[in-house]
Order: C-alpha cells, then structure tokens, then sequence
C-alpha cells in the first residue's frame, strides 16, 4: 500500500471538466445527478476538486457550501488505498477553515461499510440517522438498487460531520 501523496496533484474544477464529471455520476453515482436529504445535486451545480497523477484524473471530491457549511456531495478515488480520497478531503477541510465555515458534513447510505470506516478515520462523527430517507430517494431516482454493499437493504442515510475551529 504506497501512498502516493506527493505525486498527487491537486486542481480545482474548471467549466471544462464538467463533461468528465457527468459521466463519473454516471458511472459511480447511477445517474446524472445525486440525492441526499431529498435534495438534487447536478455536476454542474457544484464545486470542487480533481486528482491527478502524471496528468491522469484519479480522483474526484464535489461539494456545495450553504449556511456557513460544507457538504462533501461525491468523493471518488480510482486508486485505491494511495491517498488520493485522503487529500482530497483534506483540501476540502482546509477550504473550510479558510472560508470559516462551522462544520464540513456528508451523507452515505447504510450499507456503505467502506465509506463509513473512512469517514471515521479522518475524524467525522455521526450527526443523524435519516431511517428508511432511501424511500424519498428512489422517488426521485427510481434507479437505486434495493439491495446495497455486501447484501446489506438499502434504507437509511447516515449524515457524518466535522466541526471545524477556527
């Protein structure tokens, strides 16, 4: 498991890449779009960052700041275990502070085992528990599988945050 995070580089999305990340929703997320809470999040719509390595896109983290928060909407690494989901949480963090936002927070569903360890590694706390929030989802994306990771139903989303201090 080499980490690669000196190597990786670290760019922030420009018009250009939208076209890249729609078919990265696409691909990852099952459609042009991605819902949390109720709520439609579009590529377009959002901000963020790529990861490169030797000019390749490796990585990928959108978000949307309101309130005086931060939501991580999408993190997509293509290599795994190098780092490259870590660093990109990492400059998103440091955003954060920067803008003095009070806290970074996302949403995963229950069956996402893998993103719920990593996201508890890198210090976000559970917030809430939505029971059966999959429901309103598939309403509005009928697409989503009823049956998740590892045979697990799909039915809850779980909101994880971090506290920032200034």
């Amino acid at each position: 498991m080499k980490r690669l995070n000196s190597q990786i580089n670290i760019q922030e999305i420009k018009n250009e890449d939208y076209v890249w990340i729609r078919k990265i929703f696409e691909q990852e997320w099952g459609g042009n779009f991605i819902v949390s809470k109720g709520k439609i999040h579009r590529p377009e719509q959002l901000n963020g960052y790529i990861a490169k390595l030797n000019n390749k896109k490796v990585g990928l983290i959108t978000y949307e700041i309101q309130k005086g928060e931060l939501e991580i909407v999408s993190l997509n690494s293509f290599l795994q275990d190098k780092g490259i989901g870590t660093k990109l949480v990492k400059k998103v963090i440091n955003l954060a502070k920067k803008e003095n936002l009070k806290r970074v927070w996302l949403i995963t569903t229950n069956d996402n085992l893998k993103a719920l360890k990593f996201w508890q590694k890198r210090g976000f706390v559970f917030k809430k528990v939505y029971p059966n929030a999959i429901e309103l989802s598939r309403k509005i994306k009928p697409g989503i599988p009823l049956i998740g990771n590892e045979g697990i139903p799909l039915r809850d989303e779980i909101e994880l945050e971090m506290k920032i201090k200034n």
